[in-house]
């Protein structure tokens, strides 16, 4: 039976366009077409399951898959997701959220070169979504077969209906497919927006300072001051600038137990009340009020306005107030109704992650703002904010919510009323559409994101760790393409002195995101930042987020001790490229955490082609025929590429090229 798309089951397979993708699918696999009767496009179909349909956590074999290359993109971390590649059902990892095939005209794994099947290969992608209080994701067990996990996070919530589980489409070009796919879904569930629909802040256009990594919680009004005087001074005057955690009004409970990581934040804070703290008062003392606006934020604010011409201001806060939360029982706080509450975390995540912050929330408890009164909780904080001149926020510790639904019918219930409640405020209190998502890597949150439209794309930038540079970079790249359906992925903040400084810098020129840093105050590299930066403190902004090329997409640039990851964009009249050796760090799932792989990962040698940059036939002229001239960014040569010619590229570890291919 075809039910759309060249999507097809019979004989217990599920096939596109006639090539097997899942043998010995269950009987109790149903397929429903994506468009109803009478809809001039069938784009995919629905994968769902027949069951007694009860239970708040169920899991459902569907079949098996062997022998084919697929690239996923899964949580290895609570807050977080990375890539993972794959040829077998046992290869996916638990919380997979998006996954892609390989489909190569029934050729296997191992049959002809990349080139010659190019234009054969059929790419699938597999969507698990929402389904009423739901939420899907995949997994594999020891049989090959790909599962579907089914969750509610409520034990009273434990009915399903079973039909509309996994979104699946295939295609010819793998960009295409996956927006399509996005763009279907979103039809279909009416509860998120995609990214062409979204109104982008404007921060993305300008050059910005953020405070964490400058300082961690212990910034001040005078540490922001001294920041930004000396890169004003150097020439690259920060727009925006993103104060960090450490600016709230924060406390512990009597009985709570503290924990602090390396970046000082002490997990067991709650929020005491929506003002500012005393760093940011003027004269102010710890455990002094004051109530004079013009004494406290509202004068930080704008004399940083008034003295550096900045365009924006963020401040950051979490989505429940802080990491624990409101604190209940006190006035400030009373009429949010706060409530204790202790995270239940699912046991696909907890079989990925050990994570510290985590473990400290459980113990300590979250106080959460009862659901019916979370808009009057962020409008009261946003109205505050921008009557203190702030432009906006970046909203953090956002998956959270997902251990929260028990009582609250439900982890996707209660995300969903949470992030219309922000979002309505949002919109009411600043312009410009003024937020930024933070540790939201579930599609909980991701499929109820009507509005929000910069999102973090993967976990930190850490200065001090020397496994995570080139991983960072992987993971956003794959990660966007997934996310950079729903949102502008945001590449984090990076510091312009540091051994890392250049690759990270060139990750973010060819990603198309916003660039800025977080250098201590004096601690710049003025030169690397002048060519990221403009003398008016603008960007030059690629226009699409930065993805993985076609060729990379099964390949791990991380592990396989040969392959190079190309990244590609478009600029208004040419092409984009960079190219990374990321090999040598990735994630451990026995260690759970990001380690060293290859202690002395090998020189790699690739190859660019004008056809790596997938639209650039987008931006050429009327009758182009494919030739190219390439512009080298490091070694500073141009060629000549004529149509399907390649040029090869030599890369030592931690190594990167870039520049424009020109029609």
């Amino acid at each position: 039976m075809t039910v759309g798309a060249g999507i097809s089951v019979s004989d217990g397979k599920l096939t596109v366009f006639g090539n097997c993708i899942l043998d010995d699918v269950h009987d109790n696999v149903v397929i429903t077409p994506a468009s109803g009767p009478g809809d001039a496009m069938i784009n995919g179909a629905f994968i769902g399951v027949k069951s007694d349909q009860k239970g708040n956590r169920r899991v459902f074999p569907v079949g098996k898959l062997e022998e084919l290359r697929f690239m996923c993109v899964f949580r290895h971390k609570f807050w977080w997701m990375t890539q993972w590649m794959g040829a077998s059902g046992k290869d996916i990892p638990f919380e997979t959220q998006f996954l892609v095939v390989e489909v190569c005209n029934d050729t296997h794994l191992d049959e002809g070169s990349q080139d010659e099947a190019e234009g054969s290969v059929v790419y699938a992608v597999f969507l698990p979504i929402l389904e009423g209080d739901f939420r899907a994701v995949l997994q594999g067990n020891e049989q090959n077969e790909m599962e579907i996990c089914l969750e509610s996070g409520d034990p009273a919530v434990d009915k399903f209906g079973g039909s509309h589980l996994v979104f699946v489409a295939a295609g010819s070009d793998p960009y295409d497919v996956i927006t399509n796919s996005v763009k279907t879904v979103e039809k279909y569930l009416q509860t998120f927006s995609h990214r062409e629909k979204k109104k982008m802040p404007d921060i993305l256009n300008w050059f910005g300072w953020c405070t964490w990594d400058a300082f961690y919680t212990n910034v001040t009004a005078e540490g922001l001051k001294q920041g930004l005087e000396r890169l004003e001074k150097g020439g690259t005057p920060p727009r925006f600038v993103i104060i960090d955690d450490g600016w709230q009004t924060v406390g512990m409970d009597p009985t709570g137990i503290e924990y602090r990581s390396d970046c000082t934040a002490n997990f067991a804070n709650r929020l005491i009340h929506i003002k500012e703290n005393h760093k940011f008062r003027k004269n102010g003392k710890e455990g002094q009020k004051v109530d004079d606006p013009e004494m406290g934020l509202r004068c930080v604010v704008s004399e940083m306005k008034d003295r550096h011409t900045l365009k924006y201001v963020y401040v950051w806060h979490a989505i429940t107030g802080y990491w624990g939360g409101v604190k209940p029982g006190i006035t400030e706080m009373e009429h949010y109704e706060p409530k204790l509450v202790y995270p239940i975390s699912s046991p696909g995540v907890q079989s990925n992650d050990y994570s510290d912050v985590l473990q400290s929330i459980t113990m300590n408890g979250v106080g959460l703002v009862n659901p019916d009164k979370v808009f009057d909780f962020y409008n009261d904080l946003h109205s505050y904010l921008a009557s203190a001149g702030i432009d906006g926020v970046k909203v953090d510790v956002q998956s959270i919510l997902e251990t929260l639904g028990a009582g609250h019918g439900g982890r996707v219930k209660l995300t969903r009323k949470y992030h219309q409640a922000l979002e309505a405020s949002i919109s009411s209190n600043f312009h410009e559409n003024a937020i930024i998502a933070c540790m939201s890597h579930n599609t909980d949150t991701l499929y109820s994101a009507k509005s929000t439209a910069v999102m973090r794309a993967s976990d930190d930038f850490f200065p001090m760790d020397p496994a995570s540079h080139t991983i960072h970079i992987a993971s956003v790249a794959y990660n966007t393409i997934f996310i950079g359906e729903f949102m502008q992925p945001d590449w984090d903040m990076f510091h312009s002195l540091h051994p890392m400084a250049e690759y990270h810098g060139a990750a973010r020129a060819v990603g198309g995101c916003a660039i800025y840093v977080s250098d201590r105050p004096g601690q710049h590299d003025f030169n690397l930042l002048k060519k990221l930066v403009l003398p008016d403190g603008s960007v030059l902004r690629a226009n699409l987020p930065g993805r993985p090329t076609r060729d990379c997409l099964f390949s791990d640039p991380v592990r396989d001790g040969k392959s190079l990851l190309k990244i590609w964009n478009l600029n208004d009249f040419t092409g984009v490229i960079g190219v990374f050796n990321c090999q040598g760090a990735g994630w451990c799932g026995v260690r759970k955490q990001m380690v060293i792989l290859d202690e002395q990962p090998g020189i790699i040698t690739g190859f660019i082609r004008a056809r790596d940059v997938d639209y650039l036939p987008e931006v050429a002229e009327d009758g182009w025929t494919g030739d190219s001239i390439l512009y080298s960014y490091r070694g500073g040569g141009v060629a000549y590429l004529p149509r399907n010619a390649s040029m090869s590229v030599t890369l030592k570890p931690r190594e990167y090229e870039e520049g424009p291919s020109k029609n």
